[in-house]
C-alpha cells in the first residue's frame, strides 16, 4: 500500500502525464523543424525522446501514484481490483488535464499558438489495427513484466513504446489522454479530432483483449481436482 494520499497520487499523475505530453508533443515540433523535410529523421527524434521520457517518469512517479498516465490503464487496474474506483475516478481526469496541459505548454516553449486543432488524418483499418496492436502490447508488457521483474517495468515500458512506434502504421498513440492531447496541436505528431473516436475505440479494444488474455496466461494457480 502507498503511503502517499489520494491528492499525492492524483498530482503525480498529473504531473507525469503533463510532462509526457510536453516531451511527445515539444519533441516532434523540435524535430520538424531541425529534420529539414526528412521525416523518417523527425519520427526517430520524436521517438526517442518519448521514450526516454517514459523511462523517467515511471521511475520517478511509479513509486507514488503506479504511473498510469494512461486512461486505458488506470481502467484495466480497477478492473483487476489493484486500483480503487476513487483513484480511478481521481486519476483518469488529472491524466486528461495534464495530457492537454502538456500539450499547450510545448506550444508556449516554442511559441506557437496555444489553442490549434490538428487536421493530420490518421484514419483507415491499418490505422485501427495498429492502435489495437499498440495498446495491446503496452497492457502486455506492464503486466507480464510487472509480474516477473516489476523493477524492470519503466525500461521495458519505454522500449516497447520506442519499438512500437515504428512497427505500428499509428505510431502508438495506446493512450485515450495522449490521443486528445494530440488533437489540439496542429503539428508533427498531431492527429485530426474526426480521427479520435476510432483511435480510442481500438485502444479499448485492445486493452481488454490483454488483459483478459495476461489475466489467463499469468495465472498459475492450479486447477481444483475432484477426489
Amino acid at each position: 500500500m502507498t503511503p502517499y494520499n489520494l491528492g499525492r497520487r492524483t498530482l503525480a499523475e498529473f504531473l507525469g502525464t503533463l510532462f509526457l505530453l510536453s516531451a511527445v508533443i515539444g519533441s516532434g515540433i523540435m524535430a520538424e523543424r531541425l529534420a529539414g523535410g526528412n521525416a523518417a529523421i523527425a519520427l526517430l527524434c520524436n521517438t526517442v525522446a518519448t521514450g526516454a521520457i517514459l523511462i523517467v517518469l515511471i521511475q520517478l512517479f511509479g513509486p507514488i501514484s503506479g504511473a498510469h498516465f494512461n486512461p486505458a490503464v488506470t481502467l484495466m487496474f480497477a478492473a483487476k481490483g489493484q486500483t480503487r474506483r476513487g483513484e480511478a475516478l481521481a486519476y483518469i481526469p488529472a491524466q486528461i488535464i495534464g495530457a492537454v496541459l502538456g500539450g499547450w505548454l510545448a506550444h508556449l516553449m516554442f511559441a506557437m499558438p496555444l489553442f490549434e486543432v490538428s487536421t493530420k488524418m490518421r484514419d483507415g483499418v491499418g490505422q485501427y489495427v495498429s492502435e489495437f496492436v499498440a495498446t495491446f502490447g503496452l497492457v502486455a508488457t506492464i503486466l507480464g513484466v510487472g509480474r516477473f521483474r516489476a523493477d524492470t517495468v519503466p525500461v521495458a515500458v519505454g522500449l516497447y513504446i520506442t519499438a512500437a512506434y515504428w512497427f505500428t502504421a499509428s505510431t502508438s498513440f495506446a493512450n485515450p489522454a495522449v490521443t486528445l492531447a494530440r488533437s489540439l496541436t496542429n503539428s508533427f505528431s498531431g492527429i485530426a479530432p474526426s480521427s479520435v473516436p476510432g483511435f480510442i475505440i481500438a485502444q479499448a479494444a485492445g486493452v481488454t483483449a490483454a488483459a483478459c488474455l495476461f489475466g489467463w496466461l499469468l495465472d498459475v494457480r492450479e486447477p481444483s481436482r475432484s477426489s
